[in-house]
């Protein structure tokens, strides 16, 4: 079940990778491509660079499309799949054919944000990125978006020809079932950590991941598990795993993630504004969350 082998390159365990930054919010790039290497010599199947956790809407041009380059450089591009989000369809489509020409065997487009989108202005702006000639993921995320892909318009997307899947981060477990319903051919994806039980049991394809950029092989064991229908494995991992999944679903996930990676030894480091610091009654949470998983045994 490796995307690499075969497969289409949206299944499987992908890590939406956090950027490793130094002290002066500089990227590391020969740290973020380590860090990409690590996390398929650890079972996962993809990386998906460029998504709200790696912080690209306060990178440069520049600086976004040299990380797309350097995971494509460290893991092969069939193993990217890179956010290509954007205010206009015309900067998200640059992002696509830039992302196309680097190799990579698909692409994550979240909805129009900069306004609450009807439902023609979405499909108009997914039409128009489509045009890139590489597979299309969507992304829902109402709660960042405002913009909500209900079943009935990804059925509607994808009858359009102008996605292949979907990124589910409604936290509606529910859904996955009327999408199968409606599109049986569009794949759904896990997008949230804590519900992933629920939509890889639920027949999703692949995870959109955060927490494996701390604990990749638990994270494997946890989808590979589900997947296989192997409850008596998955369900006990999935409640140790929870308390620092849910993080996922939370406002300052992204420097949740970061510090469960600099607990377990990886390069996680400091966040650009204007993402703040943990309080410190968060930072202790995660903390003793991510120890108490190392403890159990849990990489």
């Amino acid at each position: 079940m490796n995307a690499y082998d075969g497969r289409r390159p949206w299944h499987g365990v992908l890590v939406a990778t956090a950027l490793p930054l130094r002290h002066d919010l500089s990227i590391d790039y020969d740290a973020f491509a380590a860090h990409c290497v690590w996390l398929v010599e650890n079972g996962c199947d993809g990386v998906v660079p460029n998504g709200s956790l790696g912080e690209y809407q306060v990178l440069t041009a520049q600086e976004r499309a040299r990380v797309v380059e350097t995971a494509v450089a460290a893991v092969g591009g069939e193993r990217v799949m890179p956010g290509v989000a954007a205010y206009g369809a015309d900067e998200a489509r640059r992002w696509a054919e830039q992302a196309r020409d680097a190799g990579c065997g698909s692409v994550m487009l979240l909805p129009p944000n900069a306004y609450r989108a009807d439902e023609r202005s979405v499909r108009a702006h997914y039409a128009q990125v489509a045009e890139a000639g590489i597979p299309v993921v969507a992304y829902n995320n109402p709660h960042d978006t405002k913009v909500d892909l209900l079943p009935e318009l990804l059925a509607a997307l994808h009858a359009d020809g102008c996605i292949k899947a979907v990124k589910e981060f409604s936290g509606d477990v529910r859904r996955i079932y009327e999408i199968g319903e409606l599109a049986p051919e569009l794949d759904v994806l896990a997008g949230a950590d804590d519900v992933v039980l629920e939509l890889v049991a639920g027949g999703a394809k692949g995870w959109v991941a955060g927490y494996p950029n701390a604990l990749p092989r638990a994270a494997v064991e946890l989808y590979r598990s589900a997947a296989a229908g192997d409850l008596d494995t998955a369900v006990p991992l999935y409640r140790q795993l929870h308390p620092l999944h849910r993080w996922d679903s939370k406002v300052e996930f992204v420097q949740a993630i970061k510090l469960s990676m600099d607990v377990v030894g990886r390069h996680g480091g400091p966040c650009r504004p204007p993402r703040v610091a943990l309080l410190p009654e968060q930072e202790a949470a995660v903390r003793a969350a991510t120890e108490k998983a190392v403890a159990a045994g849990l990489r």
